[in-house]
């Protein structure tokens, strides 16, 4: 049994897409997970669970399609993944306010004709780069109004802050 991390894509953000977190734990236990912990109101959850990453995060869509009728992107990472993302920052050795450095976990690897295409220098004083089906985004002074949201490198992408990550990161431990 593994554990994994279980992520939704835009769910208690505004009037739309809500479920509280009694629920979306209703929701893992259905499909079979244990050990299940909730974390922040914006669809995070560590899990045990003995099938694969893929398989979960399907029956979790599902699931959330089903009891709340909910039809958001579920992503899951292993524990070992999720700690791979975090060694692999490359902000690390810079000065950063983990409020301000976010993940974006992406579905798949981004198109590298699309990320060529970026006009990078069109986005300082935000930066990115891309690691494992992750996209590290720096911003300078917050997420909002950055030239960063616009990017569009071809996968689905799910994003938390570095607080939130190396948090969901010690509970897959």
């Amino acid at each position: 049994m593994d554990r994994l991390v279980v992520l939704l894509r835009g769910v208690n953000v505004g009037k739309h897409n809500r479920i509280s977190m009694p629920a979306f734990r209703g929701v893992l236990e259905a499909v079979g997970c244990t050990e299940v912990r909730t974390y922040l109101q914006s669809g995070n959850a560590v899990v045990t669970w003995s099938g694969s990453a893929d398989r979960l995060a399907a029956a979790v869509r599902a699931e959330l399609t089903a009891a709340a009728g909910l039809d958001v992107l579920v992503m899951v990472r292993t524990g070992a993944e999720l700690a791979a993302v975090v060694q692999a920052n490359p902000f690390a050795g810079e000065a950063f306010d983990p409020k301000l450095l976010h993940v974006a976990f992406l579905t798949g690897p981004p198109d590298p004709e699309r990320f060529a295409a970026v006009g990078h220098g069109a986005l300082l004083p935000d930066r990115m780069a891309v690691g494992d089906r992750a996209l590290y985004l720096r911003y300078a002074t917050g997420s909002q109004n950055s030239p960063l949201a616009k990017v569009r490198l071809g996968v689905e992408a799910t994003a938390r802050n570095w607080t939130t990550v190396t948090a969901l990161r010690d509970l897959a431990r």
